[in-house]
């Protein structure tokens, strides 16, 4: 089909008018809780139109309230803690398993393989996996949220797939000048696969940031929990006191409502921000495993 057919540009302007929906039908919910969570409460419980501007008059109170929470300021540093140490770990452990499990004539190669994927559909379960963390005396400690989860193995299967796409004569080039696995692994096979690693990054680091229910089971110390558990006990407790009976009571519901939206902006803001960046290499990384098995 020609680029100036009259049929191409019938379809061009579907096409793009369908995308275009597709975004709005996106972009509005993200767009939606940004703007209640400024709205007046009142004038938001008493409406179910839709939403282009907050309602009047423009309020902060529900991030007032959050962020008068000591605990908020402490849950960002303990989140930024696992997600910095998590994901150092994460990108290391997962390298140095893919580039194993990608070297060829390995022995039991495939049989390692085999029961890494069978984890993926068999798991022992909550009470081994607590035992398990007892035994290793990380209750109460923050490393019980980065060790039991150092290797995902459906990010060891995609980093995998990419270290096997790698030429093997870049790799033979490295080992005839007299290089070690360790220096094929940093200088030759990572640089080459940064866009992969980069999503990997994206994926560890929306893994921790969204984490709380191991941190519910394994830490007792409130100055230890992560942001995700601070909001979640903060949306129970403002749920708890709109259940009181009284006066007060359809003031507090319409404040827990406002809550509600502010949390999920303070909780979603800080990915949304740092998935630009990593955008670009977001669909040619993930793409790897489609491409080579």
């Amino acid at each position: 089909m020609k680029n100036d057919s009259w049929g191409y540009r019938v379809f061009t302007v579907c096409n793009n008018m369908f995308l275009a929906l597709v975004m709005l039908l996106t972009a509005y919910p993200m767009y939606y809780v940004l703007i209640a969570s400024f709205s007046d409460p009142k004038s938001l419980s008493r409406t179910s139109d839709i939403l282009l501007r907050p309602l009047s008059p423009i309020t902060f109170t529900a991030y007032e309230r959050i962020f008068a929470n000591p605990m908020v300021g402490r849950g960002y540093l303990n989140t930024a803690f696992v997600i910095v140490v998590g994901v150092t770990l994460n990108i290391l452990m997962t390298s140095l398993g893919a580039y194993f499990l990608s070297l060829k004539g390995v022995r039991f190669g495939t049989g390692i393989m085999f029961f890494i994927v069978l984890t993926r559909y068999f798991s022992g379960g909550l009470v081994p996996s607590y035992l398990n963390v007892r035994d290793l005396g990380l209750i109460d400690s923050r490393l019980a949220l980065i060790l039991p989860g150092a290797i995902s193995t459906y990010n060891l299967i995609i980093l995998r797939t990419a270290f096997k796409s790698i030429p093997d004569s870049l790799v033979e080039s490295a080992k005839l000048d007299g290089a070690r696995h360790y220096k094929i692994l940093l200088r030759v096979v990572l640089p080459l696969c940064m866009p992969t690693i980069a999503v990997l990054v994206l994926y560890y680091g929306v893994e921790h940031w969204n984490a709380w229910f191991n941190a519910s089971i394994y830490l007792k110390t409130r100055e230890k929990w992560p942001l995700q558990l601070v909001m979640r006990e903060i949306l129970l407790s403002t749920q708890q006191s709109a259940s009181v009976s009284g006066a007060e009571l359809d003031e507090l519901a319409e404040l827990s409502e406002l809550i509600k939206y502010a949390l999920i902006v303070v909780g979603t803001a800080p990915i949304l921000l740092l998935y630009p960046f990593l955008q670009r290499y977001f669909v040619k990384g993930v793409m790897i495993g489609a491409l080579k098995g």
